[in-house]
C-alpha cells in the first residue's frame, strides 16, 4: 500500500496479515470529503488497522492522528509503519500521532474521562459484526467531538446505518464495491 497524498506521498507501508485495508480508491475519496490540508486538525482513527488513515492524516498536515487497534500484531504493524515512513515530532517537539492499543469503545470512553476532543473521526470496524452502529452509538454518548465535527464510518454496504444518529446527521454516502463511506456532520 502506499500514501496516496502529502508530505510522504508515495511512500509504501505494510499491511498486517488477515485485515481488510481501506483500499486506496476509498481513502482518496475520503481525504476529497475531508479536504487535502489538514493542518492543525486532530483525528481518530478506531478500528486502526495498519494505521492507514492516521498516517495518510499525518501526511497531510494534522497535528496528531490518534490510532486505535487491539490486535497488538497490528499495532506493531502501525509502529513499524511509523519507523518506515520516518514520522518525526514536529517543531515543537510533539509526536504527530499517538498509538493505543485497547478496544475502541474503551477508548471512547477514556478519551471522554480526558477531555480530549477530535475535529475528525474515522471508524473503520471488523465487517459482519454490527461494530459500525455500536460505534455511532457509543460517539453519541460521549463528548470527545469538536463542534463542527466529521464522523466518517467506513462499513459494508449490508449494515445500513440510520440517516439520523442522535446529533449526527449523514450529509453524504459514497459506495464502492461492497464497502459504503457514510460521512456524518455533528
Amino acid at each position: 500500500m502506499k500514501i496516496i497524498g502529502g508530505k510522504h506521498k508515495g511512500k509504501n507501508f505494510y499491511m498486517p496479515f488477515g485485515i481488510r485495508p481501506t483500499q486506496s480508491i476509498a481513502r482518496k475519496a475520503l481525504f476529497d470529503i475531508l479536504g487535502q490540508d489538514l493542518e492543525g486538525m486532530t483525528l481518530l482513527d478506531l478500528f486502526a488497522g495498519s494505521g492507514a488513515i492516521g498516517l495518510e492524516a499525518i501526511s497531510r498536515g494534522a497535528a496528531k492522528a490518534t490510532m486505535v487497534e487491539k490486535d497488538p500484531k497490528c499495532v506493531d504493524v502501525i509502529n513499524e509503519n511509523i519507523d518506515l515512513l520516518s514520522i518525526e515530532p514536529n517543531a515543537s517537539g510533539v509526536l504527530p500521532y499517538e498509538i493505543i492499543q485497547t478496544d475502541a469503545f474503551a477508548a471512547v470512553k477514556l478519551f471522554a474521562r480526558q477531555d480530549k476532543k477530535f475535529d475528525v473521526i474515522f471508524i473503520d470496524p471488523p465487517y459482519g459484526r454490527g461494530l459500525a452502529k455500536k460505534a455511532l452509538k457509543t460517539l453519541e454518548g460521549y463528548d470527545i467531538l469538536h463542534p463542527n465535527c466529521t464522523v466518517v464510518v467506513q462499513h459494508e454496504k449490508r449494515e445500513i446505518l440510520p440517516e439520523k444518529q442522535g446529533r449526527f446527521l449523514t450529509f453524504r454516502q459514497k459506495k464502492y464495491g461492497s464497502t459504503n463511506l457514510s460521512i456524518y456532520g455533528y
